[in-house]
């Protein structure tokens, strides 16, 4: 079936997510469900209080996860998540990010 093709196809998404986010243990938090899940890419903070995350898996997986983003671990306050498909880099593990490059 063509769904199932589709469901089993892994995805990169490029999402930002926005509120209070930082200090809350966000990206430990989000590193643990993507690890439940079978997500892999990164987590990190930027300079502008948002976290930013590369989030790679089946769609699944992904609407899963986009889910939990939305909400983010108990003192979070997620104020909007933006989520933008972007190319493949084929993650082999989920990693926090632990300072900005650059």
């Amino acid at each position: 079936m063509d769904s199932n093709t589709k469901a089993n196809k892994r995805r990169h998404l490029d999402i930002v997510v926005s509120g209070i986010v930082q200090g809350v243990y966000f990206r430990l938090t989000t590193k643990a469900v993507a690890d439940q899940l079978g997500v892999k890419g990164t987590a990190q903070n930027l300079p502008d209080g948002t976290v930013a995350i590369e989030a790679e898996g089946d769609a699944f997986a992904l609407d899963a996860f986009l889910e939990w983003c939305h909400e983010g671990p108990e003192r979070a306050v997620v104020e909007k998540v933006v989520a933008v498909e972007g190319e493949m880099k084929n993650y082999r593990n989920f990693e926090v990010i632990r300072k900005s490059r650059g």
